[in-house]
């Protein structure tokens, strides 16, 4: 599953939309104080995590997209 499926995903599964971020895809406005993320890192890689109190915090890197998107499916439902 790509970014763009885990988001159709998510909204079918009826996950709230400030629950998440998913970076290019569901950026929520306002932003939340608090969310579970997946972004791409600089060095190429993903990168799935929680922001908390305006501060990212890495939980799992993954050496692509599709790992990524399972990883955050898995914690959100």
């Amino acid at each position: 599953m790509d970014r763009h499926e885990l988001r159709a995903a998510l909204t079918a599964a009826g996950v709230a939309d400030g629950y998440y971020r998913i970076e290019g895809v569901h950026e929520p406005v306002p932003t939340p104080p608090d969310f579970l993320y997946l972004r791409r890192t600089a060095d190429g890689a993903w990168e799935t995590g929680a922001y908390e109190r305006g501060t990212c915090r890495p939980i799992a890197r993954h050496p692509g997209e599709e790992a990524a998107c399972a990883h955050l499916w898995r914690l959100l439902t």
